[in-house]
């Protein structure tokens, strides 16, 4: 059987969503369970980009050993150079080039010839050769090129050095018969295609981009680039976990093989969807929570005496447990840690310590920990790395039907200087809000409000994530705590020291390109 390569974006590609904004230790441990699904590659991010994607690429790379780990560049030599000082200490550096094949891109975008574009794609290649075993190259709005042009550039990158060619549907343009074509065109009238791997990458514009993703596959294709739970700009990617297991309950007609551990999808989704803030639909393929539920009672009666009347996919298969253990009050260090770890994150003995007294003040509160309490619990602990911006120190809401609802806030700052406010609002919410905007003494603009119920009952925990805009930064926050006021500020307290970091990393940036 053909071996299809699975090439990961969720860092790079997927954290382009509008309003994601990751951290280096939130990046760092999607990168560490993408290494535990068993992705073949990688993609980091765009060193050239930042300071900020640089650090992210060099230190997944030098983590991750059993993935190859790629960044973007593109076809200038600065770009080049930024990705191989970032990528050189992976276990398999590999670059992944780009440059606009299409009239409308190359017209417009780039204003160059398409003799130009092809002079510029060789001699990036040649350069990168110089440093990168492994050289992909991607032509960018590839379903929107002329293929005689797209088959001549193609083999002027391979003659000079490329060892994969990826043909994207940038902007989710083309139908999977369309799509197929091009991979049979390629093969057929490109004279040295056979020297390389082809990739397929996209975008789900149209709501095609899985099937073409498999088309591509179907027609030769042995790469396919993909984002967890289909994550990306605009409408997003092809979601990776529908491709994989795709492929693996149809092998009987697709006839191919890949290296992923399918037992570790629903809990990289989960990661992923916790740390973007970008939440699943229930009704989502592979993991949503409905993927496995049955309400019919034909549905259920049929299940019930046999799961594969209507259930083509096990939930064990994508890591769906059938039961889930309970932790309690009376719980210890240890069971903790090794729940923990069942659960597939790493913690420090500090960040065991310090959530350990967190799970037993909530302990103390509810009867049973479920095991999305203790994700609340430990996303909450381990990812809140802004104890040098603002902090909660309390709350306290006044509300009545006969009165106008009012908030007083204290903060701390990362000085350890406490700041005191108060401030009226239409609801609840918008009192505590309009007082937390006192308190950071700048305009904010709320964009979305979400909150979700960690678990069941009466006692279940309340997540909250916010979408803010504030000095021209678009960012997401999130909070979790039993009382739903306290979620919501702890959220829109969260976006908001990403944004003052944001705004310190980009002073750093500044700092370093002055002469």
């Amino acid at each position: 059987m053909r071996k299809i390569k699975f090439f990961d974006t969720t860092l790079r590609d997927g954290e382009q969503s509008a309003g994601v904004n990751l951290n280096l230790q939130e990046k760092l441990e999607i990168a560490r369970q993408l290494e535990r699904l068993r992705v073949d590659i990688i993609e980091a991010g765009f060193p050239a980009s930042s300071k900020g994607d640089f650090e992210a690429v060099k230190q997944i790379a030098e983590t991750v050993r059993t993935c190859s780990v790629t960044g973007l560049s593109r076809s200038v030599r600065s770009d080049i150079d930024a990705a191989w000082e970032a990528l050189k200490g992976g276990a398999e550096p590999r670059l992944h080039l780009f440059i606009a094949t299409s009239p409308i891109h190359m017209v417009h975008k780039l204003r160059m010839t398409p003799e130009q574009v092809i002079e510029a794609a060789v001699e990036a290649v040649k350069y990168a050769k110089r440093f990168f075993p492994i050289v992909q190259w991607s032509a960018e709005d590839a379903c929107r090129s002329e293929l005689p042009f797209l088959a001549k550039i193609v083999a002027e990158v391979i003659k000079a050095g490329a060892s994969v060619i990826n043909i994207p549907d940038t902007v989710g343009y083309i139908t999977p018969k369309e799509y197929g074509e091009i991979f049979l065109y390629l093969q057929n009238n490109v004279p040295n295609i056979e020297k390389v791997s082809l990739s397929a990458h996209c975008h789900d514009d149209l709501g095609m981009a899985v099937v073409n993703s498999l088309s591509a596959i179907e027609h030769g294709a042995t790469q396919v680039e993909c984002t967890i739970n289909g994550i990306g700009e605009r409408a997003g990617n092809a979601a990776l976990e529908e491709i994989a297991v795709a492929l693996h309950i149809r092998k009987d007609y697709y006839q191919v093989e890949t290296r992923l551990n399918l037992q570790e999808i629903k809990r990289t989704s989960n990661l992923v969807s916790k740390l973007t803030g970008v939440v699943v639909p229930p009704n989502k393929a592979v993991v949503g929570k409905n993927a496995f539920a049955h309400e019919s009672g034909i549905h259920q009666d049929g299940v019930l005496k046999e799961k594969t009347t209507y259930e083509i996919i096990s939930p064990e298969l994508v890591g769906v447990p059938s039961n889930s253990m309970v932790l309690g009050k009376h719980s210890g260090r240890h069971a903790l840690r090794n729940r923990v770890e069942e659960l597939g994150y790493t913690l420090s003995d500090e960040e065991i310590n310090q959530l350990f007294v967190r799970f037993k003040e909530l302990a103390d509160k509810k009867k049973d920990i479920t095991d999305d309490d203790l994700i609340a619990l430990i996303f909450e602990e381990k990812f809140d790395h802004f104890k040098d911006f603002y902090q909660l120190s309390s709350i306290q809401v006044q509300y009545g039907t006969n009165q106008i609802p009012t908030a007083v806030v204290v903060l701390k700052d990362g000085k350890g200087n406490e700041i005191q406010e108060a401030a009226t609002g239409a609801g609840s919410v918008e009192a505590l809000y309009n007082t937390l905007e006192r308190c950071f003494q700048t305009p904010v603009t709320l964009l979305d409000y979400r909150i979700e119920s960690v678990g069941g009952g009466r006692d279940a925990l309340a997540q909250v994530f916010v979408k803010v805009r504030a000095h021209d930064i678009e960012t997401s926050g999130r909070g979790t705590a039993q009382d739903v006021l306290e979620a919501s500020a702890k959220a829109y307290i969260n976006a908001i020291n990403r944004v003052f970091m944001i705004e310190a990393m980009r002073g750093e940036n500044e700092k370093v390109a002055t002469p």
